[in-house]
């Protein structure tokens, strides 16, 4: 099991920057990597992130390429995403998961926070 909190939403201008952190608790040590997603009004969730939890390599979604940048510190067992030149479209709940390895897919989900992107 692996337990996931989200921080760092909230309110900001378009242009302007916020940073979301991501807390990790138990199995973390058999994680292999740590995503972003996110969830729009009346839309599905979509995929942002997504980074190894050993280090190596990141990956983005094309929608925010050259904007975010998703980072982990695993002595914290935190994982974070800068998000710079934001956009309205990026208002949406933000959630981070977590995959363990040999999984197919994420397993656990963070409760998400709220990203509101005023025009």
């Amino acid at each position: 099991q692996v337990q996931l909190v989200e921080s760092g939403g909230g309110l900001v201008q378009a242009g302007g920057s916020l940073r979301l952190s991501c807390a990790a608790s138990g199995r973390t040590a058999s994680t292999y990597r740590m995503g972003w997603f996110r969830q729009a009004p009346g839309k599905e969730r979509e995929f942002v992130t997504a980074v190894a939890w050993s280090g190596g390599w990141t990956f983005y979604a094309d929608s925010v390429k050259g904007r975010f940048t998703t980072s982990r510190d695993n002595a914290r067992n935190m994982v974070y995403l800068q998000m710079n030149s934001l956009k309205p479209e990026d208002t949406a709940v933000y959630y981070c998961a977590a995959q363990l390895l040999g999984r197919g897919a994420y397993e656990y989900w963070g409760q998400g926070t709220q990203v509101t992107v005023s025009s």
